[in-house]
């Protein structure tokens, strides 16, 4: 075998796959570009007279009244002047996501407005100079240029996107673009080879290819659009050898992110970015699959691919929150590919996933999305009929009915790969307090520095919690990442050493981790002293725990530090971001939390001097989350050895409702 073209001896996929992964067998193997893709093409009205388009057509027909979005290059030259992404990239989705709009309404109506609309945007993005996002263009870095170079195209997660969406809407409505605008289809192929398909084959330094065993969310989501190009689109005389390498070569990348992932299927960029990451790769495996009569499946087969699919409902606090890892939001938006998930769900027997993709059933499958999943979410017979197999669950506070009708909500989740647990009172309820803490380390992808860092929830609701992200920048992703605040240990729940915040790097981890969880309570245990530079820092020794007996939760930390020598020792504080409204007494704080959920008492040791720090929120990644504010409670122990933190549900409130 060719290492061009298949991934290493023992590699998940190379494996399940054997020589059938070779360009060679592909090329007798692949099924037809016209049935390669797993949803119905427009002619067949059997499927599309079923479509129930109605929420999408509202929003298409609002389109009709306004001018395409136009990404400028002034736009896009702002990255490289000011940092701002938003701009551009703004501009270039909602154009993409109109042309996804006027698909879906084209296929369920095929109505000649609409299939104008369909051409009208395609021109539009074959006109369009470059697919990738300026902010991941290397023509800067290159050449010293702030605009793409268009004969030297970047395939980046843009790329990707506008290449897979391309061949989706060829596949879909190709009789009718024929008929309405021939020669589009041809225009389509030529884009795709020269802006994705040839640089793809070509140039076998992609950063995201993980060639140097850093594997991330990027690659799936590359390689899952190449392949939806390559089975489609790559249909021309004499392009079966093509076709068949290209789709050698994305087996070969998506194996090397199967083989990154760890047993337990988690994933440290956090939930928000599993939908882009594992989702990503289940959905190519997925579309293999379908491309090769069944011939190549994998995702049964490979165990850490099982477990991952169980990461969604193992993240969830209750209603519409979850655990929030790095730059994930804590309340996600809701517009996820659940249909997805549902498939692989069903895929392989998970039926607690099966039954938390289920849930969200109600909620109408959106464009953001992506074409291909918007389509898939609309086709899918499976998905058209699931729905919840128990008794609606009561309404949890933070939530859609709708949302919270079947999750399984399950007791305990302890992930040995990221030393992230999670612990409720009881399973199937989101009452009560939730306990999250991790481990870790600070070299994680899309990294906050937060080892030890905890978060509880109140009837699912975070109470004590991670901030998420604000709007990406050029600085996000640059040597100056640490300057924005949410990504600092000083706003997450750790401590802060003689004025000294966790620095960055693998490096910065926790050790001697142990994690236990019985009826009667879960806890972790774990030193953390060694994401910290602190001068005379012997260790720093954390336990979080929630009783189940008495449905509280404590934090304990205990350290060693050497004596102070100098004139004035700088100050260690213990800090806890809150969201919600704060009561501050002595030895205690009262919180009012988001949504209604059930108020909580902090508790320390009355001698412990506290304070609060409010934090007004301007970004709408994070005020669209928390608010306008979130606040800081700094627990002063220049002095002490040592602190525990308690969390109780206010029982003087219970008593009061009833």
């Amino acid at each position: 075998m060719s290492t061009e073209t298949v991934a290493g001896a023992g590699t998940p996929l190379a494996s399940a796959f054997g020589e059938d992964a070779t360009p060679a067998a592909l090329a007798a193997i692949l099924t037809a570009p016209h049935r390669a893709l797993p949803v119905a093409p427009a002619v067949d009205r059997s499927v599309w007279d079923a479509v129930d388009a109605s929420d999408v057509r509202a929003r298409a027909e609002a389109d009709l009244a306004t001018p395409w979005p136009v990404p400028l290059a002034s736009a896009a030259a702002r990255v490289h002047r000011d940092g701002d992404r938003s701009a551009w990239e703004g501009a270039a989705f909602a154009r993409q996501d109109r042309l996804s709009r006027a698909t879906v309404v084209a296929a369920a109506t095929l109505e000649e407005r609409w299939i104008d609309e369909v051409v009208d945007g395609i021109q539009l993005l074959c006109e369009q100079s470059s697919w990738c996002w300026p902010a991941h263009d290397d023509a800067f870095a290159r050449r010293g240029v702030v605009l793409a170079t268009v004969t030297d195209p970047f395939v980046d997660l843009g790329a990707g996107e506008v290449v897979g969406q391309l061949a989706w809407i060829d596949h879909v409505l190709g009789t009718h673009l024929d008929a309405r605008a021939p020669g589009v289809r041809e225009r389509i192929r030529h884009e795709a080879r020269a802006r994705v398909v040839d640089p793809f084959v070509t140039r076998r330094d992609w950063h995201w290819l993980g060639l140097d065993g850093d594997v991330h969310n990027w690659n799936p989501w590359i390689h899952g659009n190449v392949l939806v190009a390559a089975l489609r689109l790559l249909d021309g005389d004499g392009e079966a050898a093509l076709r068949a390498r290209t789709v050698a070569l994305v087996i070969e990348g998506l194996d090397r992110y199967v083989a990154s992932l760890p047993a337990d299927g988690a994933i440290d960029e956090g939930y928000s970015y599993w939908w882009n990451g594992a989702c990503r790769a289940l959905e190519g495996l997925d579309l293999l699959a379908h491309a090769t009569d069944g011939r190549l499946s994998a995702a049964d087969a490979v165990p850490a691919l099982r477990e991952t699919v169980a990461f969604p409902h193992r993240m969830h606090l209750g209603g519409d929150w979850y655990l929030n890892l790095a730059d994930g939001p804590a309340r996600p938006t809701p517009d996820q590919p659940w249909q997805a998930l549902h498939r692989a769900a069903v895929r392989i027997g998970d039926d607690d996933a099966r039954r938390h993709a289920a849930s969200h059933r109600a909620r109408p499958p959106h464009e953001a999305a992506g074409l291909g999943r918007l389509l898939r979410a609309l086709t899918d017979p499976d998905w058209s009929v699931a729905g919840p197999t128990r008794p609606e669950a009561p309404r949890a506070r933070g939530g859609s009915a709708a949302s919270v009708a079947a999750p399984p909500l399950v007791r305990d989740v302890w992930l040995p790969s990221t030393q992230v647990l999670i612990a409720r009172e009881r399973a199937g309820s989101a009452d009560g307090l939730t306990l999250a803490i991790k481990g870790g380390h600070n070299g994680e992808h899309h990294n906050h520095n937060d080892v030890g860092s905890f978060v509880v929830a109140s009837d699912g609701v975070p109470v004590l919690v991670d901030a998420g992200r604000p709007t990406y920048t050029a600085a996000t992703f640059g040597p100056d990442r640490y300057a924005i605040w949410t990504m600092q240990s000083s706003w997450h729940n750790v401590p802060e050493i003689r004025g000294i915040a966790q620095s960055a790097g693998a490096a910065s981890r926790a050790r001697d981790v142990t994690a236990t969880a019985t009826d009667a309570a879960a806890s972790l245990s774990l030193e953390i002293a060694g994401a910290y530079p602190a001068a005379g820092l012997r260790g720093w020794r954390r336990t979080a725990t929630l009783d189940r007996r008495t449905g509280g939760v404590r934090i304990d930390d205990e350290w060693d530090l050497e004596p102070w020598t100098g004139a004035h020792e700088p100050e260690t504080t213990v800090r806890m971001l809150v969201a919600g409204q704060v009561a501050l007494g002595a030895g205690t704080a009262r919180i009012t939390p988001l949504d209604g959920a059930s108020p909580v008492v902090l508790r320390w040791h009355a001698d412990v001097d506290a304070r609060t720090i409010v934090r007004d929120l301007d970004d709408p990644l994070l005020t669209d989350v928390w608010g306008a504010r979130l606040t800081r409670i700094d627990l002063v122990v220049t002095q002490r050895r040592r602190l525990s933190v308690t969390v109780e549900k206010d029982l003087s409130t219970l008593e009061d409702e009833r």
